[in-house]
């Protein structure tokens, strides 16, 4: 659009412009009457389609916009786009109108070319500091002046916060559709509204012991099954189950949910009817091969469905996936992620263990890493999380079978010796210190540099009192560390 000077009173009475002046919206009064001239030298040169026609050639959008002139704005429009003024708007216009509201203006354009004298759509426009701005527009051509477009009024609308919530909005329903479809576990949406019914109508019957009235009446519970309704599975139940498509697993549920899984689903009814709408069990499952399938189930019930049961949520699990799980939930139990050395709570343990049973004498190995506050202030914190990594790398090749390697803090590593000579020691911590040096030839990254303490609970003694001298001996070769590289 090319911004024209700005109207007297024209046809607008005092009265009136001040009205337009104080509306809480953007309005804006433009002239199209050039464009207006343009679509009829386009019509009497044979142009009928005018979208295929400016997508043809884009510079027509460009030529359109360049017919529009900018009569006046009020305050609001000043405000909105963070312009001082009428003229720095006018002079600035293309910063404001550019980019991303091509299709938009494309969309007015046709609006007007199919002789709709009033449009609207959802276009881009951008603040004098570069702001985008998401605007729902909507134009009359004003009475009087429909033969000429001379006079057009513009209402801007900020929506940004509206299309940034709806791209939220639909963000997160594609996040949940992926999570759903893509989850390495198999998921389940199902409609238990008719067993819901069917519950119900035995509580009716004044039936307020189920399990008796299911060992009465094993058929009823058969019948429940029948009345499984799957909606939807994701990827990983077609893996699991050995199913080609879900056409292929909905077609044959019968060969999935046997005579064998019937008193695991007994005991599920039994939990909806006491009110458990959440709950978790193991059941037995078949895959479309006739592999039996142990699987550890949760059942949920969506939230709004509370007093349906008409969308419900199951997440199988087979046993052995399971048992993954609780084994590496007790490696995280006892180690540390990032150097795969034992934790603190290892370290606790273990001294309490050492404290009863020994075998004496125990020595303590206290170490604490020089330099990491400034590797991670210079080089970033991926950087010190290196250095803490190649420590753990250190500590396990440098100790042996009979002694313990663990992080018990930020940068602080204690090793534990049960029943180990002079010897042994002296040898561990030689090997402590060749093992950093081969480290160090090895990573080219900041240098791995320890501050190494020692001391030995003989039986008898408390062993925190040789860890508090083996701390004293660490920090004073910490000191000695940075008294010399100062």
């Amino acid at each position: 659009m090319q911004p024209g000077s700005t109207t007297g009173t024209d046809t607008w009475g005092t009265n009136l412009a001040d009205f337009f002046e104080i509306m809480p919206n953007s309005l804006w009064l433009e002239d199209y009457s050039a464009l207006f001239e343009l679509f009829a030298q386009w019509r009497a040169e044979g142009v009928t389609d005018l979208r295929k026609w400016l997508q043809d050639d884009i510079t027509r959008v460009a030529a359109c916009s360049a017919c529009i002139k900018v009569l006046r704005v009020n305050q609001k429009t000043l405000d909105l786009l963070k312009a001082g003024s009428h003229d720095e708007l006018a002079t600035r216009l293309g910063e404001v109108l550019r980019d991303d509201m091509l299709e938009a203006h494309i969309e007015e354009l046709e609006q007007l070319w199919l002789g709709n004298e009033r449009f609207e759509s959802k276009s881009v426009n951008y603040t004098l500091d570069g702001e985008r701005l998401d605007v729902l527009i909507k134009a009359v051509v004003l009475p009087d002046h429909e033969k000429r477009w001379d006079r057009v009024l513009v209402s801007l609308d900020d929506i940004t916060e509206l299309e940034q919530a709806h791209a939220k909005v639909a963000q997160q329903e594609r996040y949940a559709t992926g999570i759903f479809e893509y989850a390495p576990v198999s998921l389940w949406v199902e409609d238990f509204s008719k067993i819901k019914s069917l519950l119900d109508e035995v509580r009716h019957q004044g039936i307020t012991d189920f399990r008796t009235f299911t060992d009465v009446h094993p058929e009823f519970v058969e019948r429940c099954v029948a009345e499984i309704r799957v909606i939807d599975v994701n990827r990983y139940t077609l893996e699991m189950f050995k199913a080609k498509s879900k056409e292929e697993l909905l077609s044959n549920l019968p060969d999935v949910f046997r005579e064998e899984m019937l008193p695991h689903f007994r005991e599920q009814l039994i939990d909806l009817w006491e009110g458990r709408l959440f709950l978790q069990r193991e059941v037995l499952n078949h895959g479309l091969d006739g592999t039996p399938l142990n699987i550890h189930l949760q059942f949920s019930v969506f939230a709004g469905y509370e007093k349906t049961w008409g969308k419900v949520l199951l997440a199988l699990t087979d046993i052995t996936a399971r048992k993954k799980a609780e084994a590496y939930l007790e490696y995280l139990g006892k180690h540390d992620v990032l150097t795969k050395l034992k934790n603190r709570a290892f370290y606790v343990d273990e001294l309490t263990r050492l404290e009863r049973k020994g075998p004496f004498p125990v020595t303590v190995i206290m170490i604490d890493l020089n330099n990491l506050k400034e590797v991670n202030d210079i080089h970033g914190h991926g950087a010190g999380d290196d250095l803490l990594r190649r420590t753990g790398e250190v500590l396990q090749q440098a100790t042996g079978k009979n002694c313990s390697a663990m992080r018990i803090g930020g940068d602080e590593f204690a090793i534990l010796m049960p029943g180990a000579t002079d010897d042994t020691r002296d040898l561990l911590l030689a090997n402590l210190v060749k093992v950093t040096e081969l480290n160090n030839q090895f990573y080219t990254g900041p240098a791995l540099q320890m501050a190494v303490g020692w001391a030995t609970c003989q039986k008898g003694e408390r062993i925190e009192e040789a860890i508090r001298e083996a701390d004293r001996q660490m920090y004073d070769n910490k000191r000695q560390f940075y008294e010399q590289n100062a």
